[in-house]
Order: structure tokens, then sequence, then C-alpha cells
């Protein structure tokens, strides 16, 4: 698959990436390498091949599944690095991240 600068200033867009008009050529260039390399994947046989998550064989432990005690919210607060800035509801104060 060829990518043109119009795709990649469109994908570009879609990602919220600033790109410089004199780098979409080479990106293009790029995005198409790495997608004729991904289609090249596709063509190879898998068929009888397990799914993995690791490449050694391995048994993670697993811990019982059953209920455990709960409302122990007060306990966890009490962690809270500034308890006194605690607003009514029982909630962790964090900074805003998001504008």
């Amino acid at each position: 698959m060829s990518l043109d600068k119009d795709a990649v200033r469109k994908i570009a867009f879609l990602a919220r990436i600033r790109v410089p008009e004199d780098a979409l050529e080479g990106l293009a260039g790029e995005l198409s390498n790495i997608l004729g390399w991904v289609e090249q994947l596709s063509e190879v046989d898998t068929v009888g091949v397990a799914p993995m998550t690791s490449v050694t064989d391995q048994t993670w432990p697993r811990r019982e599944d059953k209920v455990t005690a709960g409302d122990q919210a007060e306990d966890v607060l009490a962690n809270a690095t500034e308890p006194e800035k605690r607003p009514d509801g029982g909630f962790f104060t964090v900074p805003k991240v998001v504008e």
C-alpha cells in the first residue's frame, strides 16, 4: 500500500500531530514501508500455531477468587498525603491534569 502526502496529512490531523509540510513526503515513504511490512506479515501461514503471551512456557500464580472484606474507605484514605484537604464524599484530591 502506498500513501501520498494528502493521506499522511489526514492521518496527522486525526492523530492530532503537527507535521511540517516539508516532512510529509518523507513520512509518506516511511509509512508506506511500514504498511508494506505489515502486509508481508499477513502472508505468513499461522495455521496450527497456538497464541502465546511469552516465549517461555509459564504458569502464573493465581489467587483464590473469593469475596474479601470491603468498606475500608477510611483506612485507605488515611494514607492520603493531605487528609485535611479531603473533600466531603471521601475521595482522594489530585492535581488537575486535563485542561
